[in-house]
């Protein structure tokens, strides 16, 4: 590709991805809502709140592929997550057609089925049981890149993101971590194929505790490297185990069905 954009390239992820994704494109254009400095050569820095429907048409000119990572990412006041999630989404979603549709990296979240128990395997058509208003949002992000794919051929990958860290925290994320170097390699294959559509993809490493499916999208011929179970024994020694019934045991989305409901001012 010529240019990429890394959307919320000032978060955890994208902080990480802007390195490992620069051999990509000759240029990563690299967005968020406040100011950044370019660290390397070959980036270039687009102010964009995506509320803001002129600033996302700006950063989204000239691109080939977008990795959208940006957003509200937690329970937050309905409000944020409206501007960020929903109104934000589709203004990408209406850019990148008025642009000619690049192809879509959607990082949406497992939180979409946050209210199903830990016991229970997935693939890519349970029904969504999202643990929040932030979830929902998501949900309503997986709605919408359907709608284009169906309605104007707009091909996104919807990844469901796990939990995307250097190492797993927590006895729930020896299920649900996603090592950087496979959420990368993840990325390469997603721009690599030569025909994508709109697949729900889990965003998760080769755990042996995972609970999801992804034997559905083994044409897009991406395997992960990296496992929790280097990190058990870490884990084990450094970690409470939680009790049975405490929900970070229990749902998929663990504490995060908990999360309150923040009230706007």
């Amino acid at each position: 590709m010529k240019r990429l954009l890394i959307t919320g390239a000032a978060g955890g992820m994208g902080t990480v991805m802007r390195s490992k994704l620069a051999h990509m494109a000759d240029i990563i254009r690299i967005s968020h809502r406040s100011p950044m400095a370019v660290g390397r050569e070959g980036e270039e820095f687009a102010l964009c709140d995506l509320a803001d429907r002129d600033a996302v048409f700006s950063a989204v000119e000239g691109c080939d592929g977008i990795v959208h990572l940006a957003g509200v990412a937690a329970a937050d006041k309905f409000s944020n997550i409206v501007d960020g999630n929903i109104v934000g989404l589709y203004n990408l979603y209406e850019a990148a057609r008025a642009n000619g549709m690049p192809r879509i990296l959607f990082a949406s979240s497992n939180h979409t089925v946050g209210f199903y128990r830990q016991d229970q395997r997935l693939d890519a058509k349970a029904a969504a049981r999202p643990d929040g208003l932030y979830a929902v949002s998501k949900c309503f992000g997986e709605a919408l890149a359907q709608m284009y794919y169906d309605r104007f051929g707009q091909e996104t990958a919807i990844v469901r993101v796990g939990s995307c860290f250097d190492k797993p925290r927590n006895y729930r994320q020896l299920a649900t971590w996603l090592s950087y170097d496979d959420f990368a390699s993840l990325t390469e294959r997603v721009f690599a194929v030569s025909r994508l559509g709109c697949p729900i993809i889990w965003g998760v490493s080769n755990n042996a505790a995972s609970w999801w499916d992804n034997s559905h999208v083994a044409w897009l011929g991406w395997v992960p490297n990296d496992s929790a179970e280097a990190f058990r024994a870490e884990v084990e020694a450094t970690v409470p185990r939680p009790d049975a019934t405490d929900p970070i045991a229990l749902y998929q989305g663990g504490n995060h069905v908990t999360d309150p409901i923040y009230e706007d001012d």
